[in-house]
């Protein structure tokens, strides 16, 4: 088993980690999977332990919106949170990559919350963690430019050719696509950038 991917599972109580291992659910799935729609209420949670998760929100009156990516070593808390609460889903998940990952019911993950202060305190962490991611993004959207957070975005990916479309940039950064490939041919115009098929070129940053 792959629970070495989650450091806190190193510190588990060994009743909790004995537990733990009668409950967990292999799964391996491919990219552009699609886990569980916005509305859902999750019966499951989700550890990774390879690929990545987007998760993002959407409504009738604007684009996607990317809220985070769930790496490896990482537990979605769209789903814990649903699955505790019992409640609806805030956002969908799909894969950016083939998965590798565990999946654990309900009953479960209530068990191990209650035997384990070591799985309370790391599930504490993640909503501190995405709090602050998600505070952020609600501040790049409201007060920064979109080109601004192009740039950004771009400069944060340290490297001179990334892979990504105009569509995907745009579901990350939460604009449209025709919006986003305007100020990318802007940019281009200015010498910041380089356009390709499928990828852009960081020129200056």
């Amino acid at each position: 088993m792959e629970l070495s991917t989650f450091a806190f599972t190193k510190q588990l109580e060994p009743e909790a980690l004995a537990f733990l291992h009668t409950c967990i659910k292999p799964i391996v799935f491919p990219k552009n999977t699609l886990l569980f729609y916005q509305g859902d209420v999750c019966n499951t949670i989700l550890w990774l332990t390879e690929g990545e998760v987007r998760l993002y929100t959407q409504s009738d009156t604007i684009e996607e919106i990317t809220l985070y990516t769930l790496k490896k070593g990482e537990q979605c808390i769209v789903n814990t949170a649903s699955l505790l609460s019992q409640t609806n889903a805030v956002a969908s998940a799909v894969t950016l990559t083939d998965i590798k990952g565990y999946l654990i019911d309900a009953p479960c993950v209530k068990t191990l919350s209650r035997m384990s202060e070591v799985y309370q305190n790391y599930l504490f962490s993640l909503y501190q963690l995405r709090f602050e991611e998600l505070t952020a993004l609600v501040n790049d959207i409201k007060f920064k430019r979109l080109d601004s957070r192009i740039l950004e975005w771009l400069n944060k990916q340290n490297q001179p050719i990334i892979q990504i479309t105009h569509e995907a940039l745009a579901d990350k950064l939460g604009g449209s696509r025709v919006v986003v490939s305007r100020l990318l041919k802007e940019m281009e115009l200015k010498g910041v950038v380089l356009l390709h098929r499928g990828k852009i070129e960081l020129l200056r940053h």
